[in-house]
């Protein structure tokens, strides 16, 4: 009989990770594990506020639903358990990786996807003072893609001192809903003048009507306007990409199932990540080959990873070990 437990981890970040709507020093992730038979599966998964998430609602979640882990239950039928959200991404993903290792096959034969293959993440740098900003992109023009944080009032000068400082990366940028209505025209000229190649989540998700008005001389994605599969019909007039994050859609079976639905609707997509370890982000490499843009650089932030974590070659990442998951 399959055993479930739940552990928190926290993991210092190097230095401090700043967006529109605040800044962390830590992230501090909930992990799924089932075991059995000297078999173990983990899932890893951050509570994030902006949802409504904390770590203790997420562990209650997963608790909630513990004798249907250890009775059995599979990732088609965890679906109907647990809401989208990061408690049933841990478990999802906990499930695929205990069942691979189970039947001695890699999740990607499970799933029925062509084995993960290395791929070129985007580097974040998080928003702060136009020097400061410039400084951080410096240090990583190394870098082929450099994901720029931006916060509002004083973006276009944001945006300058990156490019001066980073003249050869390809830039891409999430304001984290912290444009407004008023000022986004004048905010994607910036973007445009600058080279920039993706603009996330502009605007609020609940005021992001203005997308389907204008034109967008910089392509547009959705982050927090977007989970699951559900309402990607509608967001059709307002992005040209979604990024889909194995905690917003409540673990890999629905991404699968949410990547398929939106290409065929015609949206390039992103992979993205909250800022965790290695074993959150190794499901997410294996829809990671169809993205226009992969974000996986969860772990370069962070100060130390956990063992057996991905090796990053500078943003070139190598899929995992089994050792880590799948």
């Amino acid at each position: 009989m399959p055993r479930l437990s739940i552990t928190v981890e926290r993991f210092p970040i190097a230095g401090k990770f700043v967006i529109s709507r605040g800044a962390k020093t830590e992230a501090v992730v909930v992990v799924a594990t089932i075991e059995e038979a000297g078999f173990r599966g983990r899932g890893e998964c951050v509570p994030y506020a902006r949802y409504g998430e904390t770590v203790e609602s997420v562990a209650a979640q997963i608790t909630s639903v513990r004798s249907c882990v250890e009775a059995g239950v599979d990732c088609a039928e965890l679906q109907a358990l647990l809401p989208a959200g990061a408690a049933r991404n841990a478990l999802d993903c906990a499930l695929w990786d205990f069942t691979a290792k189970r039947r001695g096959v890699p999740v990607h034969e499970l799933a029925g996807l062509p084995p993960p293959v290395a791929v070129t993440t985007a580097f974040t740098i998080s928003v702060g003072a136009p020097a400061e900003m410039a400084a951080a992109a410096a240090r990583a023009r190394e870098r082929p893609i450099l994901k720029i944080k931006l916060a509002g009032e004083g973006d276009p000068a944001r945006l300058a001192a990156v490019r001066a400082a980073a003249p050869e990366a390809l830039l891409i940028v999430d304001a984290n809903e912290a444009w407004t209505q008023a000022d986004l025209e004048r905010h994607l000229a910036a973007c445009a003048e600058a080279g920039v190649a993706l603009v996330e989540q502009p605007l609020a998700a609940s005021d992001d009507d203005a997308l389907a008005r204008i034109e967008r001389i910089v392509p547009v994605c959705a982050d927090e306007s977007v989970h699951d599969r559900r309402g990607l019909e509608f967001l059709r007039e307002r992005y040209d990409a979604i990024n889909v994050k194995l905690d917003k859609a409540g673990g890999l079976t629905e991404v699968l199932a949410m990547t398929k639905q939106a290409e065929t609707l015609g949206f390039g997509l992103v992979i993205g990540c909250m800022v965790a370890t290695s074993l959150a982000m190794a499901p997410a490499l294996l829809t990671a080959a169809s993205a226009r843009f992969v974000d996986l650089d969860g772990p370069l932030l962070l100060e130390r990873d956990r063992a057996h974590g991905l090796a990053y070659e500078g943003s070139l990442i190598r899929p995992p070990s089994r050792a880590l998951w799948g």
